[in-house]
């Protein structure tokens, strides 16, 4: 039987991200693994109904923003070689997951929390003589990428990189 099931908590509306997001998402059998675009200090704004001031995580995929309490901010931090300033967390893939044992103001509730190991994402390949190849040759040839930008989003070897920058 595969009927729409609906969490208690979505009721309560929430501009930040929560347990009950992540379970429609692992529900959906989506991988929790998210890029930080930026994180952003906010003042006096409203979180669960609390006004406060607040780091606030915003992501480059089509998720809610995440508050980063005091424990996934060092987490955070140790990914961006330790930088206690906010304004340098861009660009930082973390992996998210619910803790069910969230201590909140006496409670045991569940929580989001980005995970201490930074997740590893393989990089497609570019080979010689693929599509891949081609559409980098003539992206470089055209001024609309640089080896560079390439090899921030591809694994290529030096072969592959010699070829590119050829002509």
């Amino acid at each position: 039987m595969n009927e729409k099931r609906s969490h208690y908590r979505k009721v309560f509306k929430s501009d930040h991200l929560g347990s009950a997001d992540l379970e429609d998402l692992i529900e959906a059998k989506k991988r929790l693994v998210f890029t930080i675009t930026h994180v952003k200090q906010e003042f006096n704004i409203s979180v669960a109904g609390k006004k406060g001031n607040f780091n606030i995580a915003y992501f480059k995929e089509d998720i809610k923003p995440l508050v980063l309490n005091a424990t996934n901010s060092k987490i955070v931090k140790s990914f961006c070689n330790h930088s206690p300033f906010v304004e340098e967390w861009k660009n930082v893939l973390i992996e998210l997951y619910i803790d069910n044992n969230v201590k909140l103001m006496g409670d045991i509730v569940s929580g989001v929390r980005v995970k201490k190991i930074q997740p590893n994402v393989v990089k497609p390949e570019i080979k010689l003589d693929s599509e891949k190849f081609t559409k980098a040759k003539e992206a470089i040839k055209s001024g609309n990428a640089s080896i560079d930008s390439i090899k921030k989003n591809y694994s290529i070897s030096k072969e592959v990189e010699q070829k590119l920058l050829e002509e």
